[in-house]
């Protein structure tokens, strides 16, 4: 549940109305609002219509639609709830608006990667695994892995089958096999066997009895004190207990009844299996038991297939696809060198060396010059298992491990550890026994491995039975209809195993969006937060597709964006600003594209309009210096070369799905931090990393992951201003009166922070089956710190004044103070003059939190080395207006003489570019290659470059 704590701006009480469009009764109608930094202001959204909000960052855009409008609508709804939900509704404060009118059902989809957990994949998150959980459950077949055949459960009517199939008149005799229980004597089991009812024991061999008879009488095996018995059962393995005799022929409804009951009494006696034999020749075998080639499989159910549960999961990995093991990449670092030069990193020394020696003299057919980046699977797999008399790389772990109690072995053992594909599941997660379950050749996790793409098309080409399809018709509809939602979406590269926690923010959104779509609810009021983020332009258009579908439905679709396209599209657009923080927080325009572009107020429609526009520098600044990746083939990647150029302004582009993330993030990135010789990730597929890295001192990855795990972290703490704060408040009259440190000033230690909430400002209340609530401290009022420590003062403000100051304030009030000013001056430089300074950095948005970071590097300046810096996506969350102020931080980076790399797909940062490496042409398989290399002004003229285009 979204709680949003109001405060009443200082501002006057006019009212801001700039929209002229007649208000239709039925629109929804925000009368008053002036939650944060919105002026009072009252604004119309038209129902069933898909509305842009836009303005500047900080402009109040999300003030209005989620802190306002979606938390109202939350609210209500809580209101609809039990008694034990409505008991903190008197704690919840209202959004502090004076009426909103029209209000629908509302959901948000906030573009934060909501996932903390390893466990959540693309799969689970949009609910497809679990439709394919139960469609597997329902309609897929064991196979056994020793004959290949399928295995099925016998029942009464198989038997009845299997009897009316045969020729009339055969003799047939329904039978369970005798079996002798622990502490129970033969004449035990026949006298158990008479009280039950039985009268005839039948043998199968011929030299049974003295008699040779095959059918023997339990009256007659007893008499004597079971003298017969013991001759009988001390020559024979096996022995069978009649049930029934029947000579086939048109069964009438009470032979079936008869049927009915002997088979099943056969099947229970015989604890699951019971045999026919048919003319005292052929003898058929059924078993009620899910089992076949003396294997007793699992019986499929949804939870087989689930690896968040115990009783599907991989018990080795315990479902997560992971284990710690021998590190392929710290094991074979450099895959350029050849096993005869040395590739194997442990074979080497006076001892150890003996292991390549031996490898080298007995390997026959393998080539030992060849570098393993060349090698086929085949004879990678050779190296590692060994071939011949050869011992492999496992071999020389496996021996190491039996020496571990000497320290050497310890050590040496530790060097070459880390997290690798669970050899016992493959990756899969799941149990070998829920592999065993197939539909169409196809196990679970086969499916979730193929991109969605294909996964759609592999559906559509589906072989069922006209029983299977009876039982999957609406689960097929179901994954069928949310597959295709997130091809329109441009999610068709996505594979449903890849790990929630490693997807961007805007493709976190998109798939929220998708399970929304999926739900098929009309009438609701639909706020998204920039749905866009890491779509290439030529995606968009899809996207804009998918939300005029949700509209079409009958809902409102509220989109706080800042793409042109998307603009352009739309019904309605409502422009805040005109600047941000305490200089925005109103509507500056409101009406349709027109309207906007020709109102001379309006940032956006100056930029819109060409008045205003993202100036290239008129010249680029030429590499002189690269690292290259060479042979790069993880996921997409088509075995290609890429040279990075250092100290300039590098962007990788390409359409969402190239391969951008895989090259930057899986191979470069992980590459160099392990030939720096630091921890990192398990590196891509790749040949080598080579070129001037020595040159690099640091390498900094600035992604859009929060800036701290506490709720207590926010922008000032994050860029080290707060330790001058508390120093500067510590050192005032009252303070020094008092004995007051910096320690008292702080919120993350006792002393001065509040007792009750240790100096989170709210106290979390933990619902049942609901969102957890963030409700106001009542303690301290919100306010972090104890009652005397706030009435300490610095030009008539108060440490929690301070932190509620946006930094655009902050640096007007502390501009003679010069350490803190110059260390806030780096977050105005980015663009985050409208952020407050105690924000909670939950509360930030990926791209917030991206610039936070820049901001901290900005602040250090020189004296740091040489850092490559690889930002993933800057421009999240940023106006126009802003990405020119993000261009300036990073030329003053390039100026400090580092090196920037950024994964982008917005058309004015590219074009500043002094280099583009755009990959593609298209997504998932059909991308992966290098479309261009060099400055953005070539690129216009690639055919093949979708970004070509849109430049």
């Amino acid at each position: 549940m979204f709680i949003c704590i109001s405060m009443r701006s200082k501002e006057s009480k006019k009212m801001t109305i700039v929209d002229e469009t007649p208000v239709s009764t039925n629109d929804i109608l925000v009368h008053g609002a002036r939650v944060h930094n919105l002026k009072n202001i009252t604004v119309t959204f038209p129902r069933n219509q898909l509305i842009v909000v836009t303005g500047v960052s900080g402009s109040g855009k999300s003030s209005l639609t989620i802190d306002t409008l979606f938390a109202e609508g939350q609210r209500r709804y809580a209101e609809s709830l039990s008694a034990y939900a409505r008991q903190f509704m008197s704690r919840m404060e209202k959004p502090d608006v004076d009426y909103i009118k029209g209000l629908c059902p509302a959901i948000a989809i906030e573009q934060k990667v909501i996932t903390r957990t390893p466990r959540s994949t693309v799969g689970s998150m949009t609910e497809i695994y679990d439709y394919l959980r139960l469609l597997f459950a329902r309609v897929g077949e064991t196979i056994s892995p020793i004959s290949g055949r399928v295995v099925k459960k016998d029942d009464v009517n198989d038997v009845i089958d299997a009897i009316q199939q045969l020729k009339h008149g055969s003799k047939c005799y329904l039978l369970f096999q005798f079996k002798q229980h622990a502490h129970r004597s033969v004449i035990e089991e026949l006298n158990i066997l008479v009280q039950k009812g039985f009268s005839r024991i039948y043998l199968t061999e011929n030299a049974a009895s003295a008699n040779n008879a095959r059918l023997l009488d339990i009256e007659e095996l007893l008499e004597d004190e079971g003298a017969l018995a013991k001759t009988v059962f001390a020559n024979i393995a096996k022995a069978y207990v009649l049930v029934d005799r029947i000579i086939v022929k048109a069964f009438e409804e009470e032979d079936i009844h008869r049927l009915t009951d002997s088979i099943t009494t056969a099947f229970y006696e015989g604890e699951g299996e019971m045999f026919l034999e048919v003319n005292e020749t052929t003898v058929m075998h059924f078993s009620n038991k899910f089992e076949l080639d003396g294997i007793l499989f699992e019986e499929p159910v949804p939870n087989l297939f689930s690896f968040n549960n115990p009783y599907g999961a991989c018990p080795t990995c315990e479902g997560f696809s992971q284990v710690l093991g021998i590190d392929e990449d710290l094991v074979i670092p450099d895959k350029s060198l050849s096993v005869y030069d040395g590739a194997v990193a442990p074979w080497k020394g006076e001892k150890l060396s003996w292991w390549k020696e031996q490898f080298i003299q007995h390997a026959k057919g393998f080539p030992i010059h060849k570098p393993i980046a060349d090698l086929t699977t085949e004879q990678y797999n050779k190296l590692w298992n060994g071939t011949g008399n050869a011992l492999g790389i496992h071999a020389f772990f496996k021996e190491v491990e039996d020496n571990l109690y000497k320290i050497q072995y310890r050590v040496l053992l530790s060097r070459y550890r880390g997290r690798t594909t669970c050899p016992d599941c493959n990756g899969y997660r799941l149990r070998k026994e829920a592999l065993y379950v197939k539909i169409n050749n196809k196990h679970i996790g086969e499916l979730c491995t193929m991109p969605i793409k294909d996964l759609l098309q592999w559906f559509t080409n589906i072989q069922l039975t006209e029983y299977q399809q009876q039982v999957a018709k609406r689960v097929l509809l179901e994954i069928n209809q949310r597959l295709q939602t997130m091809i329109d979406v441009g999610l068709g590269y996505l594979t449903l195993h890849r790990l929630a926690n490693s997807l961007s923010g805007g493709e976190s959104q998109r798939i929220q969006l998708a399970r929304s779509l999926g739900s098929n609810l009309t009438n609701s009021l639909y706020i998204l937060d920039e749905p866009s983020i890491g779509l290439h332009s030529r995606d968009t258009e899809k996207l804009i597709k998918v939300l005029k579908n949700l509209r079409d439905l009958g809902n409102t679709v509220v989109v706080v964006e800042h793409d042109e396209l998307m603009m352009r599209e739309a019904d309605y657009i409502i422009d805040m600003g005109p600047l941000a923080a305490h200089l925005g927080g109103e509507v500056i325009a409101a009406g349709n594209y027109t309207s906007i572009i020709q109102n001379k107020n309006s940032l956006t429609g100056k930029y819109l309009t060409g008045e205003l526009r993202i100036e290239p520098p008129a010249h680029t600044k030429k590499p002189g210096n690269f690292i290259t990746v060479e042979g790069a083939r993880q996921n997409n990647l088509k075995n290609i070369t890429v040279h990075f150029p250092l100290n300039v302004f590098c962007v990788v582009s390409g359409v969402s799905g190239s391969g951008k993330t895989t090259l930057v993030k899986q191979i470069l990135y992980p590459g160099l931090l392990k030939l720096k010789g630091q921890p990192a990730d398990k590196t891509g597929l790749h040949k080598t990393i080579s070129g001037n890295v020595q040159d690099i001192d640091h390498i900094e990855m600035i992604d859009q992951n929060p800036i701290g795990k506490s709720s207590r972290s926010n922008p000032v703490t994050y860029i080290k201003a707060y330790d001058a704060i508390r120093d500067l408040f510590s050192r005032q009259p009252l303070s020094k009166i008092r004995g007051y440190q910096p320690k008292h000033f702080s919120f993350n230690v006792d002393g001065g922070r509040c007792d009750a909430c240790k100096g989170e400002g709210e106290q979390l209340v933990e619902m049942q089956f609901l969102a957890d609530i963030h409700l106001t401290c009542e303690v301290c009022n919100g306010k972090k710190f104890k009652e005397e420590v706030l009435e300490v003062n610095y030009k008539g403000k108060s440490v929690f004044d301070v932190l509620e100051m946006s930094v655009d304030e902050a640096l007007e009030f502390f501009k003679e103070e010069k350490n803190i000013f110059q260390a806030l001056l780096p977050l105005q430089q980015v663009g985050l003059g409208y952020v407050k300074l105690g924000q909670s950095s939950s509360t930030l948005s990926g791209g917030e939190a991206q610039r936070v970071k820049l901001a901290s590097f900005l602040g250090k300046g020189k004296g740091h080395g040489h850092i490559l810096f690889i930002f993933d996506e800057p421009t999240t969350g940023l106006h126009f207006h802003d990405i020119n102020k993000l261009l300036l931080s990073f030329k003053a980076l390039i100026d400090q003489g580092h090196s920037i790399l950024v994964i982008e797909h917005n058309t004015d940062v590219i074009k500043c570019a002094d280099w583009v490496i755009d990959l593609g042409p298209e997504a998932g398989d059909a991308g992966g290659y290098l479309v261009y290399a060099g400055t953005p002004a070539g690129l216009k003229d690639i055919k093949d470059s979708y970004t070509g285009k849109f430049l």
